[in-house]
């Protein structure tokens, strides 16, 4: 197994003035400044969150986490309970929200987790340092702009450490048109051979695997399993024939909490593809240049693009913003998926597979149900500071360029 991408051990100090005279000074010139975008003082920068403990072991601890953190900040929150599912140990489900800033505000930022399921490992840890941080709450009052943070979007995977949903949905797959057919004959040709009827895979069927790759190339697979497809539910990257539970979930937050606004932002975390520790900007909305042009407006020239190629993401459909544009018409939107990489590209793809054959396989023994659990979670979330504080580090400095972006106003 290969060694995580960021080594444990003593921290490095972090890249600020020390405490006393030194840093209130730097503080008082950070403060003074002004965003050209949003017009508002900017108050200090400095965060005394440790990004090591906003993270947790598992949804439980995440939940509690994230509820305590809330009521430290004496918001009310919002809990939307699974009516069926449970997590293995019978506690319940629920996708939380809590609205930090001014409630009425114009213009809200989302913030998503979890909306794969274990990648939420990562993304509870980011909102749970946001919600934490005193800076970025003052931020957010100055800008005028509401946090929405919706914790746990697909609580199922994130407790059961899996992508999925309950239903084995690929949620980011599911906001589509059910009314017509989503086939995906490349992913029909592989799926023999992607799933196999036994784990670990019989040699055949890598072979199968690897004489595909040396015929088409890593792009033409991760193509053809991740665009999404309707045929197969026990499949990989299964887009559903109908909203699953989280979807219907996110369209009710989206209208109570998004709908009335003038200005949307949304940064759903997700994790598993790209350099480790990187987190990369991939546009989340329409192929459309004037919505491109604002994300790219408010978060960088480097937010990359699945209609152009320049993303490490292939291009897929059915994806969570559809929801946000189907909902808040009136709303001037701009969002991203923040992706940090985790492990190599085949190490992900073999926990996909395990994964989802251990779905299938409920029979599976409890020291291969253990391995599987162990591989899928290591390929999503790497458990060492260094990587905790990197993609900490890198949703804060999103989440502050949204909020000028957000109180900007149109661009």
């Amino acid at each position: 197994m290969a060694a995580p991408c960021a080594p444990a051990g003593r921290r490095a100090a972090p890249d600020r003035p020390p405490p006393g005279p030194a840093r209130a000074k730097a503080a008082r010139a950070v403060g003074a400044e002004v965003s050209r975008d949003a017009a508002v003082p900017l108050s200090s920068i400095w965060s005394d969150v440790d990004p090591v403990a906003a993270f947790a072991s598992g949804y439980a601890e995440a939940r509690a986490k994230f509820l305590a953190t809330a009521r430290a900040r004496e918001l009310a929150v919002e809990s939307h309970e699974h009516p069926a599912a449970r997590g293995p140990s019978g506690e319940a489900l629920a996708v939380d929200v809590a609205v930090l800033g001014p409630p009425q505000a114009s213009a809200a930022l989302l913030l998503t987790s979890a909306a794969h399921g274990v990648e939420g490992f990562c993304g509870s840890g980011c909102q749970i340092a946001l919600l934490a941080d005193d800076a970025f709450a003052e931020r957010a009052r100055r800008a005028g702009v509401a946090v929405v943070f919706v914790h746990a979007l697909n609580p199922w995977g994130f407790a059961h450490v899996a992508r999925t949903t309950e239903d084995n949905v690929d949620l980011n797959r599911n906001f589509r048109d059910f009314g017509r057919a989503a086939p995906n004959d490349d992913y029909l040709a592989i799926h023999d051979f992607v799933l196999p009827a036994a784990w670990p895979p019989p040699p055949e069927q890598e072979a199968r695997m690897a004489a595909h790759l040396a015929r088409h190339g890593p792009g033409a697979l991760q193509a053809a399993l991740t665009t999404g497809q309707g045929d197969r539910p026990d499949g990989l990257f299964y887009a559903g024939r109908g909203p699953t539970w989280s979807h219907r979930v996110l369209r009710n937050v989206l209208q109570r909490h998004g709908a009335a606004r003038q200005r949307l932002g949304w940064i759903d975390f997700h994790t598993g593809l790209g350099p480790c520790g990187h987190g990369e900007k991939i546009y989340a909305g329409p192929d459309d240049a004037a919505t491109l042009g604002r994300t790219r407006a408010w978060w960088g020239a480097d937010v990359t693009s699945i209609y152009d190629g320049s993303s490490t993401s292939a291009r897929v459909t059915g994806m969570l913003f559809q929801a946000a544009l189907e909902e808040c018409p009136r709303a001037t939107y701009a969002g991203i998926a923040l992706e940090y990489g985790t492990r190599p590209m085949p190490e992900v793809l073999q926990a996909l597979r395990a994964r989802a054959w251990l779905h299938a396989h409920p029979e599976a023994s409890d020291v291969q149900r253990d391995e599987i659990l162990r591989l899928t979670r290591e390929a999503f979330h790497v458990d060492a500071p260094a990587w905790k504080g990197m993609v900490v580090g890198q949703a804060r400095a999103a989440a502050l360029q949204a909020l000028c972006g957000l109180a900007g106003g149109e661009r």
